[in-house]
């Protein structure tokens, strides 16, 4: 099984902070039905597309933080840490085989590797990659959710 994980609402920071995961068999199906960066997407394809990657998930996880709790957090970490806090969650939760996911540092192999230090249920191969919503179907599906939600 893998799984990808994406954000959406990390550049405004004017609304929440929407983390999604999707746990699926193999990317091909999402490669069927094109899926790619949401930001490459118009609203009406994001939906569409959204609803067919529901469909052909395994699961789907959210990690949803409000602009509020992100200025609370924010005394005490960065927005890095936040969001490893974040994907470490939802990679906990899908357990899969290897997580691809879109690197928010600026080190992308750094990234992964805190995400794999905080996780308490699995320990699956992380693929951190910059563009991953781009470079990885998996990712893009993401995306496309997090950005809908």
């Amino acid at each position: 099984m893998i799984a990808g994980i994406d954000e959406a609402g990390r550049g405004p920071l004017l609304g929440p902070l929407v983390v999604a995961g999707i746990l699926i068999d193999a990317d091909k199906p999402l490669k069927k039905i094109k899926v790619r960066d949401s930001k490459q997407l118009t609203p009406k394809r994001r939906e569409e597309l959204a609803t067919q990657i529901e469909s052909l998930a395994t699961r789907i996880e959210y990690v949803i933080i409000p602009a509020t709790d992100i200025d609370r957090l924010r005394q005490t970490k960065t927005l890095n840490e936040i969001e490893v806090d974040a994907f470490s969650t939802i990679v906990d939760r899908l357990q899969p085989d290897t997580c691809y996911v879109d690197a928010a540092d600026v080190i992308e192999d750094r990234f992964g590797t805190d995400i794999s230090q905080r996780l308490t249920t699995c320990q699956p191969t992380i693929i951190s990659k910059h563009k991953g919503d781009t470079l990885f179907p998996v990712c893009s599906a993401a995306s496309i959710l997090a950005k809908v939600t």
